[in-house]
């Protein structure tokens, strides 16, 4: 059989030792959509979150209260963030760099918030114009704040696995400043390899290193870009060690600006075709998720690099669609 099963999904072949469900952090409105060239309009943002829950994501990170300046096509934050208010039962977290950001977040009432941290110096320095040990610093009191005004809050750590400027990152480094982030008062911690250069021995190891200091495998959550083609078999190992939060972003949308080696990220078309062939609940529609991806491709006029959407939309390889 050369193609999907009827109805357009995989024959689920369980593997065991796998969880029953898995929770996908959706980035592509933010991550996915922060390196665009071309600034994409507020109501088609808007847009793109309602289809995404729509599909059945329950958490999607919408924007990020990032100084204009940094992310120009970020710079409707305060515009876009109102658009979503009729999604009272969609988690919406927003990054928020520094004090200023979640005053900005506060203030439109957003109750998810996240931080960006380095694991390298070299990165910490291009991002945030700081040491690694300052950026810490800088979040601490915005950590506290967040909590205070009970908010949940996620601790991203970039450069988890390689960093352009330094190689290789020593496992043991990275885990030492993932702990030092949770210990802040971090709700959840999201692993990121920004540059895609990660691999399943190298995923399992820094897993295995995290734990092994009393790390909880449920506030772990892995993101992995797909630069090498290894963010899915990354996956599966991270799976296989307990993680049950998978970033993604729809369209296989994203990279980061800051690290002109990253690509795109993993496609959540791509992950949710691999967690239904598992038998993996993620209570997503791949279909309607498909077709959400194909909606946007048309309005950046361009194919979505998701092979899942390419694969179920073949007329798309040929040019993008303007579906509504």
């Amino acid at each position: 059989m050369t193609g999907p099963s009827a109805g357009g999904l995989p024959m689920a072949v369980a593997l065991p030792g796998l969880p029953a469900r898995v929770r996908i952090h959706e980035v592509g409105a933010r991550d996915g959509l922060q390196n665009e060239k071309s600034v994409v309009p507020t109501e088609v943002k808007a847009e793109f979150i309602h289809r995404l829950a729509g599909a059945g994501l329950t958490t999607i990170e919408a924007t990020s209260f990032v100084h204009p300046k940094w992310v120009p096509q970020l710079a409707d934050a305060e515009r876009l963030f109102p658009l979503l208010g009729d999604l009272p039962d969609i988690a919406l977290p927003v990054l928020v760099p520094n004090a200023r950001g979640l005053e900005r977040a506060l203030a439109l009432g957003a109750r998810r918030v996240a931080v960006f941290g380095s694991a390298t110096e070299s990165f910490a320095r291009a991002n945030l114009n700081r040491s690694v040990a300052g950026s810490l610093a800088m979040f601490a009191p915005v950590v506290a704040r967040a909590r205070a005004e009970g908010l949940h809050v996620r601790g991203y750590l970039s450069m988890c696995f390689g960093d352009p400027w330094e190689g290789a990152v020593p496992v043991a480094r990275v885990a030492e400043v993932a702990k030092e982030l949770l210990d802040l008062g971090c709700d959840e911690l999201s692993l990121g390899d920004t540059i895609g250069v990660a691999t399943p021995g190298h995923v399992a190891a820094l897993l295995t290193e995290l734990t092994g200091r009393g790390v909880a495998v449920d506030a772990i959550g892995v993101h992995f870009h797909d630069t090498y083609g290894q963010a899915l078999a990354n996956t599966l190992v991270a799976l296989q060690h307990g993680v049950t939060t998978v970033d993604a972003s729809a369209g296989g949308l994203g990279g980061c600006p800051f690290a002109k080696s990253a690509t795109g990220n993993l496609a959540t078309e791509d992950l949710v075709w691999m967690l239904d062939g598992l038998g993996i609940d993620t209570g997503v529609d791949l279909g309607r998720l498909t077709a959400t991806s194909r909606w946007l491709a048309g309005r950046l006029g361009r194919p979505s690099p998701s092979r899942t959407v390419r694969a179920l939309s073949p007329e798309q390889a040929q040019s993008p669609s303007s579906e509504e």
